[in-house]
């Protein structure tokens, strides 16, 4: 936990958290309301549509780092993005000596700054497209935003589409994805 502590702390990555920023209501996810006033697990706690990611950040001992102050950016899987990953492999990931992969996996989930939809959009394009950011969990992420929608692709190339953008959490954002992404290992 330490480490982990150490690592949000110590990430330098060139993103910025938005000074004045106009808040809408924030979107219903997994048919739950988002609170502004809640921080990410308070919030997730309450998803249908991520019971996975939830038993999985509990599994990994992060509940505890993710209610702290941030702030982060948390690309969040769905339970149909765990399920598309082959058959077993959350339910191997789950076991307690699979902690240290499990946690590599989620960790390169969280960005430790606030980067909502146009901050991705913004750097993007002054990066010529794609921006590279670092996760706490040391995988590399390319963002990009094209239409209006943005997309995250892990370093294995895998693609994945931000389906819900800027769910506000006290403690950063969260941006609901349709895919796992997972590091090289």
């Amino acid at each position: 936990m330490r480490k982990l502590a150490t690592l949000l702390l110590a990430s330098t990555l060139g993103l910025s958290a938005l000074g004045a920023v106009a808040y809408a209501a924030n979107p219903m996810v997994g048919g739950a309301p988002m609170y502004a006033k809640k921080n990410i697990i308070e919030n997730a706690v309450n998803s249908k549509d991520h019971t996975t990611l939830v038993a999985a950040v509990k599994a990994a001992g992060l509940v505890d780092t993710l209610q702290t102050p941030g702030p982060f950016t948390v690309f969040a899987p769905t339970n149909e993005a765990f399920a598309a990953l082959p058959a077993g492999t959350v339910d191997t990931l789950l076991k307690p000596e699979n902690k240290d992969k499990l946690t590599k996996i989620l960790t390169c989930h969280v960005i430790a700054a606030k980067a909502l939809a146009a901050d991705v959009a913004k750097m993007a394009k002054a990066d010529g497209g794609a921006h590279q950011v670092k996760t706490v969990g040391g995988c590399e992420l390319t963002l990009k935003a094209e239409k209006g929608k943005v997309t995250v692709t892990d370093e294995n190339g895998n693609v994945a589409h931000v389906t819900i953008a800027d769910v506000r959490q006290s403690n950063g954002v969260i941006h609901v994805i349709d895919k796992v992404l997972l590091p090289k290992m």
